[in-house]
Protein backbone atom coordinates (compact mmCIF):
# COMPACT_ATOMS: atom_id res chain seq x y z
CA UNK A 1 0.00 0.00 0.00
CA UNK A 2 1.70 3.16 -1.12
CA UNK A 3 0.44 6.50 -0.47
CA UNK A 4 -2.37 8.42 -1.59
CA UNK A 5 0.04 11.24 -3.27
CA UNK A 6 1.31 7.99 -5.25
CA UNK A 7 -1.98 6.97 -6.69
CA UNK A 8 -1.82 10.06 -8.12
CA UNK A 9 0.44 11.74 -11.03
CA UNK A 10 0.81 15.48 -10.61
CA UNK A 11 -0.93 15.94 -13.78
CA UNK A 12 -3.95 14.16 -12.67
CA UNK A 13 -3.90 16.25 -9.46
CA UNK A 14 -3.74 19.97 -10.87
CA UNK A 15 -6.63 18.72 -13.72
CA UNK A 16 -8.65 18.02 -10.07
CA UNK A 17 -8.10 21.01 -8.46
CA UNK A 18 -8.79 23.00 -11.88
CA UNK A 19 -12.28 21.30 -11.67
CA UNK A 20 -13.22 20.91 -8.22
CA UNK A 21 -12.80 24.17 -5.34
CA UNK A 22 -9.84 22.21 -3.90
CA UNK A 23 -6.34 22.01 -2.81
CA UNK A 24 -4.17 19.17 -4.16
CA UNK A 25 -3.78 18.62 -0.08
CA UNK A 26 -7.98 17.91 -0.13
CA UNK A 27 -8.34 16.05 -3.16
CA UNK A 28 -6.08 13.81 -1.28
CA UNK A 29 -7.92 13.81 1.78
CA UNK A 30 -11.07 13.71 -0.34
CA UNK A 31 -9.08 10.35 -1.61
CA UNK A 32 -8.15 9.28 1.74
CA UNK A 33 -12.54 9.27 2.28
CA UNK A 34 -13.24 7.90 -0.57
CA UNK A 35 -10.85 4.86 -0.46
CA UNK A 36 -11.90 4.24 3.21
CA UNK A 37 -15.37 3.83 2.56
CA UNK A 38 -14.32 0.83 0.12
CA UNK A 39 -13.43 -1.52 3.28
CA UNK A 40 -12.19 -4.60 2.04
CA UNK A 41 -10.97 -3.56 -1.99
CA UNK A 42 -7.56 -5.30 -2.54
CA UNK A 43 -6.25 -3.05 -5.49
CA UNK A 44 -5.87 1.02 -4.71
CA UNK A 45 -4.93 1.91 -7.66
CA UNK A 46 -8.71 0.57 -8.87
CA UNK A 47 -9.88 2.19 -6.37
CA UNK A 48 -9.61 5.79 -8.30
CA UNK A 49 -11.07 4.16 -11.56
CA UNK A 50 -13.79 1.52 -10.10
CA UNK A 51 -17.37 2.67 -9.08
CA UNK A 52 -18.26 2.74 -5.59
CA UNK A 53 -21.61 1.20 -4.28
CA UNK A 54 -24.54 4.03 -3.05
CA UNK A 55 -24.87 1.94 0.21
CA UNK A 56 -21.34 2.65 1.10
CA UNK A 57 -21.24 6.42 -0.04
CA UNK A 58 -24.35 6.36 2.12
CA UNK A 59 -22.26 5.30 5.06
CA UNK A 60 -20.39 8.44 5.40
CA UNK A 61 -21.64 10.23 8.59
CA UNK A 62 -22.82 13.45 6.88
CA UNK A 63 -25.12 11.78 4.22
CA UNK A 64 -26.08 9.09 7.25
CA UNK A 65 -28.25 11.98 8.62
CA UNK A 66 -29.10 14.21 5.97
CA UNK A 67 -33.30 13.48 4.44
CA UNK A 68 -32.34 14.00 1.06
CA UNK A 69 -28.87 11.53 0.87
CA UNK A 70 -30.21 9.35 -1.91
CA UNK A 71 -30.78 11.72 -4.16
CA UNK A 72 -27.38 13.33 -3.54
CA UNK A 73 -25.93 10.53 -4.43
CA UNK A 74 -27.85 9.91 -7.68
CA UNK A 75 -28.02 13.41 -8.85
CA UNK A 76 -24.05 13.07 -8.41
CA UNK A 77 -23.91 9.63 -9.96
CA UNK A 78 -22.25 9.76 -13.18
CA UNK A 79 -24.14 6.32 -13.61
CA UNK A 80 -27.22 7.90 -12.29
CA UNK A 81 -27.75 4.53 -10.14
CA UNK A 82 -26.35 6.33 -7.34
CA UNK A 83 -22.76 4.66 -7.40
CA UNK A 84 -20.34 6.80 -7.64
CA UNK A 85 -16.68 6.73 -8.98
CA UNK A 86 -13.98 8.52 -7.27
CA UNK A 87 -14.68 11.44 -10.11
CA UNK A 88 -18.17 11.87 -8.83
CA UNK A 89 -17.28 11.52 -5.26
CA UNK A 90 -14.96 14.31 -5.38
CA UNK A 91 -17.49 16.40 -7.24
CA UNK A 92 -19.92 15.72 -4.69
CA UNK A 93 -17.75 16.71 -2.21
CA UNK A 94 -16.07 19.79 -4.17
CA UNK A 95 -19.88 20.89 -3.93
CA UNK A 96 -21.00 20.77 -0.75
CA UNK A 97 -17.36 21.98 0.29
CA UNK A 98 -16.72 25.88 1.99
CA UNK A 99 -14.97 26.83 -1.25
CA UNK A 100 -17.89 26.28 -3.93
CA UNK A 101 -19.71 29.56 -4.73
CA UNK A 102 -23.41 29.97 -4.09
CA UNK A 103 -24.38 29.42 -7.69
CA UNK A 104 -23.27 26.00 -8.01
CA UNK A 105 -24.68 24.88 -4.66
CA UNK A 106 -27.84 26.60 -5.91
CA UNK A 107 -28.12 24.59 -9.11
CA UNK A 108 -27.29 21.12 -7.09
CA UNK A 109 -29.64 22.14 -4.61
CA UNK A 110 -32.74 22.56 -7.22
CA UNK A 111 -31.20 19.10 -9.07
CA UNK A 112 -31.60 17.33 -5.68
CA UNK A 113 -34.83 18.94 -4.97
CA UNK A 114 -36.60 18.54 -8.57
CA UNK A 115 -37.18 14.23 -7.48
CA UNK A 116 -39.33 13.83 -11.15
CA UNK A 117 -36.49 15.10 -12.78
CA UNK A 118 -38.22 17.47 -15.26
CA UNK A 119 -36.68 20.05 -14.64
CA UNK A 120 -39.25 21.82 -12.49
CA UNK A 121 -40.16 21.66 -8.52
CA UNK A 122 -43.82 21.61 -8.76
CA UNK A 123 -46.41 21.25 -5.67
CA UNK A 124 -45.24 17.10 -5.69
CA UNK A 125 -41.56 17.64 -5.51
CA UNK A 126 -41.73 20.36 -2.54
CA UNK A 127 -44.25 17.98 -0.89
CA UNK A 128 -41.86 15.42 -0.93
CA UNK A 129 -39.17 18.10 0.24
CA UNK A 130 -41.55 18.94 3.19
CA UNK A 131 -42.32 15.06 4.24
CA UNK A 132 -38.23 14.48 4.41
CA UNK A 133 -37.53 18.12 5.96
CA UNK A 134 -40.35 17.31 8.63
CA UNK A 135 -39.80 13.83 9.05
CA UNK A 136 -41.80 12.60 12.28
CA UNK A 137 -43.83 15.19 12.36
CA UNK A 138 -46.15 15.10 9.57
CA UNK A 139 -48.12 17.97 8.46
CA UNK A 140 -52.03 17.17 7.95
CA UNK A 141 -53.04 17.27 4.43
CA UNK A 142 -53.95 21.21 5.32
CA UNK A 143 -51.27 22.20 6.92
CA UNK A 144 -49.41 20.55 3.82
CA UNK A 145 -51.10 21.99 1.21
CA UNK A 146 -51.02 25.47 3.06
CA UNK A 147 -47.43 25.58 3.27
CA UNK A 148 -46.96 24.38 -0.77
CA UNK A 149 -49.28 27.46 -1.48
CA UNK A 150 -47.33 30.26 0.51
CA UNK A 151 -43.99 28.69 -0.97
CA UNK A 152 -45.59 29.11 -4.21
CA UNK A 153 -47.22 32.24 -3.57
CA UNK A 154 -43.53 34.20 -2.68
CA UNK A 155 -41.59 32.11 -5.29
CA UNK A 156 -43.67 31.34 -8.32
CA UNK A 157 -43.30 34.57 -9.96
CA UNK A 158 -45.29 33.50 -13.45
CA UNK A 159 -47.84 31.38 -11.48
CA UNK A 160 -47.84 28.30 -13.23
CA UNK A 161 -47.75 26.27 -9.64
CA UNK A 162 -44.14 25.18 -10.17
CA UNK A 163 -40.63 26.58 -9.49
CA UNK A 164 -38.20 27.47 -12.45
CA UNK A 165 -34.60 27.27 -11.83
CA UNK A 166 -34.43 30.88 -12.13
CA UNK A 167 -37.15 31.18 -9.29
CA UNK A 168 -35.75 28.47 -6.73
CA UNK A 169 -32.56 30.74 -7.43
CA UNK A 170 -34.03 33.67 -6.46
CA UNK A 171 -35.72 32.50 -3.14
CA UNK A 172 -32.63 30.87 -2.24
CA UNK A 173 -31.38 34.14 -2.50
CA UNK A 174 -33.16 35.35 0.13
CA UNK A 175 -32.13 32.71 2.21
CA UNK A 176 -28.95 33.60 4.60
CA UNK A 177 -28.30 30.24 6.43
CA UNK A 178 -28.53 27.96 2.61
CA UNK A 179 -24.23 28.10 2.05
CA UNK A 180 -24.24 27.11 5.61
CA UNK A 181 -26.79 24.16 5.37
CA UNK A 182 -25.04 23.40 2.08
CA UNK A 183 -21.87 22.04 2.50
CA UNK A 184 -19.94 18.84 4.25
CA UNK A 185 -16.57 19.92 6.06
CA UNK A 186 -13.51 17.96 5.28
Amino acid sequence: MGSSQSVFSEQELNDYQDLTYFTKKEILHVFKRYKDLYEDSADENNKKTSSLDKDKILKLPELKVNPFSDRIVKVFSSSGDGNMTFEDFLDMMSVFSDGAPKNVKVEYAFRIYDFDEDDMISDQDLKEVVDRLTGEQNLSKDEMQQLIDNILEEADLDDDDSLSFAEFEHVISKAPDFINSFRIRL
